[in-house]
């Protein structure tokens, strides 16, 4: 499920995006000031970002900035949502990296396609395709490939690798993983997890091949950063 931030501190407003957010299939995450949006982008991931232009704390263009500078959130999503219409408001939104503006009223209908065409789209990068050594991973597509050989993987396992790809490097741990690849409302034992590195292990490696996925002993699973 594709987990939305909200960043918006109008009360009517949040109740009326997290009903329909949820009701549209996505997990919505709402956040009512800039400062705490900020913490949550440095702790957590999202699939995109809604953000008010107008917030208690830090502003949202100056999320939407800071958003772009750091390498681990420069290819998200963003939608600037505000009651500033004019047209050089709106262009500075889009110089700042927004990728959508949508002005107060709005349609929810009309924000709900937005969304999807900007996760379509894949956001602020070139494709949707994650690379790392040999393998390439197509989101828009759902293949993977290594080398000249495409690998097929089970919907469960194209999500734990596309999971692990975004963030080379970073360490999962196993109740992370169930959240972010079966969903924060099923029921599944961690242990499950295990069970599916070892499929989506076998079909990526053949014999002599190097392993691009490390287990850490007692912490969970990564993408070798080092890969490649």
């Amino acid at each position: 499920m594709r987990r939305i931030l909200v960043v918006e501190d109008e009360d009517a407003l949040c109740t009326l995006l997290e009903y329909n957010l949820e009701a549209a299939d996505f997990a919505p995450v709402i956040v009512r000031d800039g400062d705490e949006a900020l913490m949550r982008l440095r702790e957590e991931e999202f699939d995109l970002a809604i953000l008010d232009w107008m917030l208690p704390g830090t502003s949202g263009i100056e999320i939407c900035r800071q958003i772009r500078a750091r390498p681990e959130t420069r290819a998200l999503p963003v939608i600037m949502l505000t009651a500033r219409g004019e047209e050089s408001d709106r262009v500075r939104g889009l110089d700042t990296g927004a990728d959508d503006y949508v002005v107060k009223p709005f349609s929810i209908g009309e924000l709900l396609a937005r969304i999807r065409a900007l996760l379509r789209r894949g956001g602020h990068g070139e494709d949707d395709a994650l690379r790392a050594g040999d393998i390439t991973l197509d989101a828009a597509t759902r293949r993977v490939r290594r080398g000249e050989r495409e690998i097929h993987l089970g919907p469960t396992e194209f999500r734990l690798l596309e999971t692990l790809m975004k963030r080379p490097g970073r360490v999962y741990s196993r109740e992370q993983l169930l959240d972010r690849v079966w969903g924060q409302d099923v029921y599944v034992e961690a242990r499950t997890v295990d069970v599916h590195v070892g499929r989506l292990r076998k079909a990526l490696n053949r014999t002599g091949e190097t392993d691009p996925l490390r287990t850490v002993r007692a912490a969970g699973y990564a993408f070798d950063e080092t890969y490649g």
